[in-house]
């Protein structure tokens, strides 16, 4: 899996942003702050070929069922959808 732009996730006062790089920002105008689980599934989405795959990671990262973790990885991905941030 992998985003169709590229993007950086900072930390800023304790607070984690995703900061588009390179062409994205000249296509995507702003920043997106996420959360602990965010920046978990942001981590990892280039390391996973599927959603099942990182919400098996996030049960064995946190004390959370499969359901749980894979409705949090879907909600994740379409909230980047949202903003147009594509996953491929």
């Amino acid at each position: 899996m992998k985003l169709n732009y590229e993007f950086v996730m900072r930390e800023i006062a304790g607070e984690k942003f995703l900061v588009p790089v390179g062409e994205a920002a000249s296509v995507f105008d702003g920043i997106i702050t996420i959360n602990e689980l965010g920046a978990f599934i942001f981590e990892n989405i280039s390391n996973c070929e599927s959603t099942e795959k990182i919400a098996e990671k996030i049960t064995l990262a946190y004390d959370v069922d499969y359901e749980t973790a894979l409705a949090d990885v879907n909600a994740f991905i379409s909230s980047l959808g949202e903003a147009g941030i594509k996953i491929q």
